[in-house]
């Protein structure tokens, strides 16, 4: 089901998201969102953590994907040592 509303932006660009579509999407404060912008459209997207479940499967899949690609928790190391570095210079 899609539903409209209106709204509009304040002079600091700030917008309101309607009570209802707030109550419906079970909104609270602090929710944060992607925004995805066409020619004369935004899209407002909720950002939800994944739930443990799913984050459990991801860190399987990524794990698996690390053994088949040969890499060892060492080159993890040295990746991160290396990006670290890279870091204080800038």
């Amino acid at each position: 089901m899609i539903n409209f509303s209106t709204t509009k932006m304040t002079s600091k660009g700030q917008v309101v998201i309607p009570e209802e579509t707030r109550r419906r999407l079970g909104m609270r404060p602090g929710t944060q969102f992607m925004i995805v912008e066409s020619t004369d459209a935004l899209i407002f997207k909720v950002i939800q953590p994944p739930a443990m479940e799913d984050f459990d499967k991801l860190l399987t899949e990524t794990r698996r994907q690390a053994r088949k690609a040969g890499m060892k928790k060492t080159n993890i190391r040295e990746a991160i040592k290396s990006v670290r570095v890279e870091n204080k210079k800038q």
